[in-house]
């Protein structure tokens, strides 16, 4: 491992041409406004020094992507460094899957923490002997009570804390106590050590929060050297003063807990980071807890932490989200001080564009309709050029096989059209995409029960690639697949897992489970072009006239390739938090005002 100190030290300075450079056409607000006053004030010497500091107790959201991107783009922007260090202090939930996990996702999304790479556990010996420092000066204090007395006496919001039994205890028995702790004396919760602060402060945690507390549990770094763990909140501060941070940049959440931040540093006499807040993303139709995506995982509403219904990094790249539509994503939302919800069309919007410029196009047919072109020469196969990405010209063209036998989707062909319906009926001309221009003239159906089995048509030889010689036109253009090449393949429509934008939102006495949309997830088998077939998983493209698919990392198989909707082409669910928000509007409209006589 790397000295922090000496990364700290020696972190670069920004020239003026580099810092213009790396800023240009980089967003701005309040804490790039801070950063900036700092290096123009010469404060840390005019360096720039953050972390993104994970608990490896999970997978991490699209929440932790907005962080990992403020933390890791504001030192890059300004010349500056970015330490990964996983605040690894609760040895009861942590686990090195997760630790493995999080360093493949931060990678995945184009993020490089160099050498830097920290634990807290790194620094479990230099804590320690900083809690018998605090301890000695009279700053902390071995409380024997039991954690529901601890409870009690610390009081809430209406009740004033009171002092234990153990508050005024003799340093030098803290200090013996501290020691016996560490040596593996004591049970668990025989005694904690806890800073000593104000009782009677507004905010509970100064009330002189526990700073370490007893687990006879094996750490997954540490193994069973240490039988005493730190809080998080007593490690975190000091874990960045230790690396030199500059800046330590989190959720607002931690608001709260910058004064208790600030008093140990302030007490301790060590390096003093400035901590700053920004508020968390809040994302419609998605739950951000872990907790509440533990229970959809543990109760087998999703089939795991990567289901692709799920905002977690893992579901989102199995669904097909790129590192780069997600970074857009967090440009995009900004960074702002104050609690929001950015709507799901933003994120989607984001997909479909990154996409759109650089996924292939393919053919698939999703429901499929036989159609029979019965003027077709018997045998004969033509192989049609087709546009790899009409946003691309560098991308080129493929052949794909046209044949007499055909299938296109069933939603193409009606019967009895109606007024606004211009795609296939009897009698009707339309263009098959890349191959010919066909006319419908007949059906065949199902004698029991009328459903429509096969369509038949003929094609116009001359107007092969949609050219004709007398240049006519037609109002629909459709896709279609060569029944006889064509690749049969299961296929996965995600939808959002909760039919409400705030699914959180729920009855008296309910749950955020009565809020799940139960089409959420509907599979059925396709049709495809045959160079799908011998896609591998990751492999993302737009099905024309569709949505865009990915290859399927988990259920995919080769030659048996199962692909996942990634976002359909057009924003369904816009028109849905619109009328919710229309909806709490007329509702807030009749609430009575509360400053009304």
């Amino acid at each position: 491992m790397s000295d922090p100190k000496a990364a700290s030290t020696h972190a670069p300075v920004a020239s003026d041409s580099t810092d213009r450079k790396a800023q240009e056409g980089a967003p701005r607000d309040f804490i790039r406004s801070i950063v900036d006053a700092d290096i123009a004030a010469g404060k840390n010497g005019g360096t720039v020094h953050t972390r993104f500091p994970p608990e490896p107790n999970g997978y991490l959201h699209i929440g932790h992507a907005k962080a990992i991107s403020i933390n890791f783009e504001i030192a890059a922007e300004r010349g500056g460094l970015c330490n990964l260090r996983f605040d690894d202090t609760n040895p009861v939930k942590e686990d090195v899957e997760y630790v493995d996990a999080i360093k493949d996702d931060i990678t995945w999304l184009g993020f490089d923490w160099g050498d830097r790479l920290y634990f807290a556990s790194d620094y479990f010996g230099r804590l320690y002997e900083l809690a018998e420092q605090l301890v000695g000066q009279g700053d902390a204090y071995v409380d024997s009570c039991t954690s529901d007395e601890i409870r009690e006496l610390r009081g809430d919001t209406t009740v004033q804390g009171k002092a234990g039994p153990w508050r005024d205890r003799p340093v030098e028995e803290s200090l013996d106590l501290l020691r016996r702790m560490r040596a593996g004396e004591f049970e668990d919760g025989a005694h904690v050590l806890r800073a000593k602060i104000d009782l009677a402060s507004p905010n509970i945690n100064l009330r002189d929060p526990i700073v370490y507390r007893i687990r006879h549990v094996d750490h997954h770094r540490t193994g069973s050297e240490w039988c005493i763990y730190p809080m998080y909140d007593w490690a975190h501060g000091l874990e960045d003063s230790i690396e030199g941070i500059t800046h330590s940049l989190c959720s607002l959440e931690f608001e709260n807990h910058r004064p208790l931040y600030d008093w140990f540093l302030s007490k301790l006499g060590v390096h003093h980071p400035q901590q700053i807040e920004f508020a968390r993303l809040n994302l419609s139709f998605f739950v951000m807890s872990k907790r509440h995506i533990t229970t959809l995982v543990e109760d087998g509403v999703v089939s795991g932490w990567d289901d692709p219904r799920l905002p977690t990094l893992r579901g989102l790249r199995r669904r097909g989200y790129t590192p780069g539509s997600i970074r857009a994503f967090c440009k995009e939302i900004g960074v702002a001080k104050f609690n929001s919800t950015v709507e799901l069309v933003k994120l989607e919007n984001e997909l479909r564009s990154d996409l759109n410029r650089n996924a292939p196009r393919r053919l698939a047919v999703l429901d499929p309709l036989e159609l029979v072109v019965t003027n077709w020469p018997d045998g004969k196969v033509d192989w049609v050029p087709a546009i790899n990405n009409h946003e691309d010209e560098s991308a080129g063209t493929r052949e794909i096989p046209f044949s007499g036998g055909l299938y296109i989707e069933r939603s193409d062909f009606m019967e009895e059209p109606t007024k606004n319906f211009f795609r296939m009926g009897p009698g009707r001309e339309v263009r098959l995409r890349y191959g010919y221009y066909v006319t419908c003239t007949g059906v065949e159906k199902d004698p029991s029960t009328g459903e429509i089995t096969r369509v038949h048509c003929e094609y116009d030889p001359e107007s092969r690639g949609g050219n004709t010689v007398d240049e006519r036109k037609v109002k629909a253009t459709m896709h279609w697949v060569s029944r006889e090449h064509a690749g049969d393949v299961e296929v996965h429509l995600y939808d959002n897992l909760f039919q409400t934008p705030n699914p959180m939102k729920f009855k008296k006495g309910g749950s955020l489970l009565d809020n799940l949309n139960p089409e959420s997830l509907t599979t059925l088998r396709a049709k495809v072009e045959p160079s799908l077939m011998t896609e591998e998983a990751g492999f993302t493209c737009q099905f024309e006239r569709t949505g865009y698919f990915t290859v399927d990392s988990v259920d995919s198989k080769v030659g048996a390739p199962v692909f996942n909707r990634s976002v359909s082409l057009r924003d369904s669910w816009s028109k849905v938090e619109k009328v919710a928000a229309n909806q709490e509007a007329q509702r807030a409209k009749k609430r009575p005002n509360p400053g009304s006589a």
